[in-house]
């Protein structure tokens, strides 16, 4: 106990000696000094002007006590305001003491114009340092962004340039439109990549900023609460993207600053497992768009029915006609048939309920009711406007009637496996007839494991396993791709980029290559990550529709301007409901003969369907006309069909 007691009083009597220490006035002035300069350049210069007013003031006292004369045969000295004048000059530029005579004259302005070369060569190094630091701030993009009504986009991908390029187009009609990015990432490399990528910004400005989208502390800069709307992109580079993303949204709805209105926050997912826990989050602030199950739902429409992918690309793209929404008064009480024939340069594909439903071809005879928004296909938000005179009547004499729906089994060739693999599979077994097959041939192994319980979650189709590499030509021949009415092509993950893309450019040719020595068609369509890299594709098959994250990009750009239009592709892309189908038009009208898209509308009408445009089958090799893909066709021009063409409708099945 002694032993503690002594050593309570030693620590005691350390604590003392350390208090009692003493410092000297040098000490603690130097201490003060020290503490100035350190607040930056404006205290260096503070102190540079004081040690020069000093050396100024000192020189006038001088002269002035002394009585020190202008020059030898001057009697009379230049007294202490001149000479406050004068020691200014001499402090500013040495070379004004040449002409100074008489040597006590120039002992004092020798004085003043060492002490001036000293504190100018300081200031000046001062101001450089102070402007190299200013500078070096900016670069760091720490500075608040001051700025409303702007988009915000919070993180980095290789989709952040689509998106950028989108909006810029949306916002080409807008005043001032700014778009504000924020990603753990250099400010000037952010900004250097934007500009070489994205060659045209229009009106748009594009202000970047560095910071990690999680911090409540970096989310102030960038006037949050001031956006219209807010986008979050899914990390490339982490290993966990979806936790970074909930991250960002929980940071954005709970952050104590946050306004009071709803924020419109557009967020990607890579699995939808965690599509729940987003929402929870987010709630009726937030439109989740989990990216790979759009794209398999994507993918499983469009290998069955070619140049679908063309169409939902133009849907999407704002350099082309896209779905907008309108209240229109002078419809009130009439049916959706009535309303799909009441726009020339727009075409209505559904109702914006007032109670926020959305109906996506509904019943040929649902009126429409005050507070109701019409959806359309139009070039424009102000070219969706009815037309004042009544349509033009439909040629009843060119329908054909009804045609009994032939449904067979189907096998599709499933080429290379990712996360999307199994999404692709259910979506298709939603589609197919009962006895259908489904060949999957992929580098690695599948486990057993998730083999067996996709096995148990499709009911009409069944599957096959092949491991074996899908670039080598002997491997393509074996599975009879011929055999297959469609044939789908899946990126490796494993793999860099451009390597993975350039095995299925490889696959496309294999095939292609196939198809033309065995006279064969093939439906192929092709995931590809790098949107860049579809032109070279487009050598194997032009018709080889390529379905990439360029889509996903897409979507986003389009419901961050409007939130409506996410229950409207929702519908869409989903296989309950009405989806987009392309059918042989000799099923609704008879061909070689002219006729007015009203003529399709009413053809299609008859069997609860609505028709949005058609396709040209002339034209399918022809990037520059869509290939043959027409959407939104003004009504009033003729057309006269091929047998091989088709119409494209929106239907329940």
């Amino acid at each position: 106990m002694e032993g503690l007691q002594d050593e309570a009083r030693i620590c005691i009597f350390r604590v003392e000696d350390f208090t009692m220490q003493k410092f000297t006035l040098r000490q603690r002035l130097h201490y003060r000094f020290e503490n100035t300069l350190a607040t930056g350049t404006g205290a260096v210069i503070a102190w540079l002007a004081v040690l020069s007013l000093l050396i100024i003031l000192l020189a006038a006292t001088l002269i002035h006590v002394f009585d020190i004369p202008a020059a030898p045969d001057e009697p009379t000295s230049w007294g202490f305001w001149e000479g406050l004048w004068n020691s200014l000059m001499r402090t500013l530029d040495a070379g004004n003491m040449a002409d100074d005579a008489g040597w006590m004259l120039r002992i004092v302005t020798l004085f003043v114009t060492i002490g001036g070369i000293f504190i100018v060569a300081t200031l000046i190094g001062s101001i450089g340092a102070g402007f190299e630091g200013a500078i070096e701030e900016l670069r760091k993009g720490k500075s608040i962004v001051i700025e409303s009504g702007h988009t915000v986009i919070l993180g980095w991908s290789p989709k952040i340039f689509r998106v950028i390029s989108e909006l810029v187009v949306a916002n080409a009609n807008q005043r001032r439109p700014r778009i504000v990015v924020m990603a753990d990432k250099d400010k000037v490399d952010m900004e250097d990549e934007i500009r070489q990528k994205v060659s045209d910004t229009g009106n748009t400005r594009i202000i970047c900023r560095t910071g990690s989208p999680i911090d409540m502390d970096d989310l102030r800069l960038i006037s949050m609460n001031e956006a219209k709307s807010i986008i979050i992109l899914s990390p490339e580079d982490s290993a966990f993207p979806d936790t970074w993303t909930i991250k960002s949204i929980l940071a954005i709805t709970n952050n104590p600053e946050r306004r009071k209105e709803p924020f419109h926050i557009v967020a990607e997912l890579r699995d939808t497992r965690n599509l729940e826990a987003a929402e929870l989050v987010g709630g009726d602030e937030l439109c989740v768009l989990p990216a790979p199950d759009i794209i398999s739902k994507v993918t499983a429409q469009t290998c069955r029915q070619s140049g679908l992918s063309v169409l939902y690309s133009e849907l999407l793209d704002f350099e082309r006609s896209e779905i907008y929404m309108s209240e229109e008064a002078s419809l009130v009480g009439k049916t959706y048939r009535h309303i799909i024939s009441a726009y020339n340069d727009s075409t209505v594909m559904g109702i914006r309920k007032a109670d926020g439903r959305t109906l996506i071809n509904p019943p040929m005879d649902h009126l429409f009711q005050e507070g109701d928004k019409v959806i359309a296909i139009t070039q424009d938000d102000d070219t969706l406007i009815p037309d004042k005179e009544p349509a033009a009547a439909s040629d009843a004499s060119l329908i054909v009637g009804q045609h009994e729906k032939i449904t067979r089994p189907e096998k599709t060739l499933l080429m290379g496996w990712n996360e999307k693999g199994v999404s692709i599979i259910r979506e298709l077994d939603n589609y197919v007839a009962a006895g259908s097959s489904l060949l999957v041939i992929c580098d690695h192994e599948v486990p057993e494991a998730e083999r067996t319980e996709l096995a148990a979650q499709v009911e009409h189709t069944s599957l096959e396993w092949r491991q074996a590499d899908i670039t080598t030509r002997r491997v393509i021949e074996a599975a009879r791709p011929d055999l297959f009415d469609h044939i789908i092509l899946l990126c490796d993950p494993d793999m860099p980029v451009q390597e993975a893309d350039a095995r299925i450019l490889i696959a496309l040719l294999h095939l292609r290559n196939y198809a033309e020595l065995n006279q064969k068609d093939l439906s192929i369509v092709s995931e590809m990550r790098d949107v860049r890299n579809r032109s070279l594709a487009e050598v194997a098959k032009a018709d080889d529709f390529i379905v990439s994250d360029n889509m996903v990009a897409l979507l986003i750009a389009q419901i961050s301007e409007n939130r409506d239009l996410a229950q409207v592709f929702d519908t869409l892309f989903s296989d309950q409901g009405s989806e987009v189908y392309i059918r042989p038009i000799g099923q609704y009208v008879k061909t070689d003969v002219d006729m007015d898209f009203h003529t399709l509308l009413e053809a299609a009408a008859r069997k609860g369907e609505t028709a949005i445009g058609y396709r040209l089958l002339r034209y399918s090799e022809d990037a520059g006309k869509a290939y043959g893909i027409v959407s939104n066709p003004v009504k009033s021009e003729r057309v006269s069909f091929a047998p091989e063409d088709r119409i494209i409708v929106l239907a329940e099945d």
